[in-house]
């Protein structure tokens, strides 16, 4: 199967507008580095929920979404390198069928993150407040050598739960987005965390794959972290990938997109020497 032209493509960061699943299976196999995901969560019943975020999170029943998980989840596993390894956000509401779907799979789970929101705003009075969000991260089966940056556990990050010194562990203390962001999407993920996972767990040059690519923080962060890192995203809507490019084109201009500037990451470039 032939992969389809790009919707966008300059030196080391190309964007596909189309249906992710269907633009993996013409990829080639054991082709890409490091998958982040942040699928649809399924939060909304209907369209008039307070929480409706957009027809792709119309939750279609629990075997429906769980099919929609598992199908993706399989091109992905598949055009993953053998040291290869994913990582996907989610909720209650999508992230254990994202876990069952990996296990069924024969991916081999590495970590569950608790993504601690310290300034998550009260949605309901009938139950505990949304303070965090989980991400999965996963290798491609059982005995497949990951990689992980031992000069990133121990880096200093603006973290209260993470101390210098200390190996970092299983909770992350990152701010959510701002209100700029989120009015760019409905579902954004801040800078800082990217780039803590990017850094994490790919080599220079590795290639990084979304395909869920929403406003492209994913290539922004892989942009800002340079090295040689190449960045692929994958998107139904060609609004988001107008955005992502009107990113990109900014970082350019400034060395680091706005949101990204002035913040303590910035010293990441200089402070973590990597290596092959």
């Amino acid at each position: 199967m032939p992969t389809p032209s790009p919707y966008f493509e300059s030196n080391n960061f190309t964007l596909y507008n189309g249906d992710c699943k269907e633009i993996m299976k013409s990829m080639p196999e054991n082709s890409i580095d490091m998958i982040f995901a942040d699928p649809p969560y399924f939060l909304s019943k209907s369209k008039e929920d307070m929480s409706f975020k957009g027809d792709w999170d119309l939750s279609k029943g629990v075997k429906i979404d769980t099919k929609f998980q598992f199908d993706w989840i399989r091109e992905a596993r598949r055009i993953l390198k053998p040291e290869g390894t994913i990582w996907i956000t989610g909720t209650h509401h999508n992230i254990y069928q994202c876990g069952y779907s990996l296990q069924l799979l024969g991916f081999r789970i590495l970590n569950e993150i608790a993504w601690f929101k310290p300034k998550n705003n009260p949605f309901s009075r009938n139950f505990f407040n949304f303070a965090h969000e989980t991400i999965i991260w996963a290798k491609k089966d059982e005995k497949s050598k990951h990689y992980l940056n031992p000069k990133v556990l121990d880096f200093k990050y603006r973290d209260k739960l993470n101390k210098e010194g200390k190996q970092m562990n299983d909770v992350w203390d990152i701010l959510p987005c701002s209100k700029n962001e989120i009015d760019w999407h409905p579902t954004p993920k801040p800078i800082e965390l990217l780039e803590r996972i990017i850094l994490s767990s790919t080599k220079p040059d590795a290639i990084i794959l979304d395909p869920f690519n929403g406003s492209g923080t994913t290539g922004i962060a892989t942009l800002n972290l340079g090295y040689g890192r190449s960045f692929i995203g994958i998107d139904l809507d060609s609004h988001y990938l107008d955005l992502t490019i009107k990113r990109l084109e900014e970082s350019l201009n400034t060395g680091y997109s706005k949101e990204y500037k002035g913040q303590d990451q910035r010293s990441t470039k200089s402070t973590i020497k990597e290596s092959a």
